[in-house]
């Protein structure tokens, strides 16, 4: 599997890092910028991500407006809803406005922190990634 973590914090991107490159090659990004960046060249390349994990609170661009981006694209480029990518917004934001807005604009999980790797290996299952 081909993973795109985009995390600013440097501890919450080394601990996701190593238990994410576990189930694939990960690449990192530490803003929203560079996770656009990263996914448009994936997919210019024919080797587009499976899996991105956005943080929401991020400098330049927010994991909101990432996300809001990366649909968008999809949308455009005619990629169909089985064939999107899979995003997991990862963040300490748990309220239910936040949880909200993300699955209001098409995420498709929503993982609060600190990262729980059991729950969050029981959620790579139920969206169909791993076995």
């Amino acid at each position: 599997m081909k993973i795109l973590l985009a995390e600013d914090d440097f501890a919450s991107r080394k601990f996701m890092y190593k238990y994410l490159s576990r189930y694939g090659d990960c690449d990192i990004t530490v803003n929203g910028i560079e996770a656009l960046e990263a996914f448009q060249m994936g997919l210019a390349e024919g080797d587009p991500y499976q899996l991105i994990c956005l943080d929401v609170m991020m400098p330049e661009m927010d994991g909101y407006q990432a996300l809001y981006e990366i649909r968008k694209i999809e949308m455009e480029k005619g990629i169909k809803e089985d064939k999107a990518v899979k995003i997991i917004m990862t963040t300490a934001l748990n309220e239910e406005k936040n949880v909200k807005k993300a699955f209001d604009l098409n995420c498709t999980a929503y993982s609060g922190k600190p990262i729980d790797t059991e729950k969050f290996a029981l959620l790579l299952k139920k969206i169909g990634l791993i076995t």
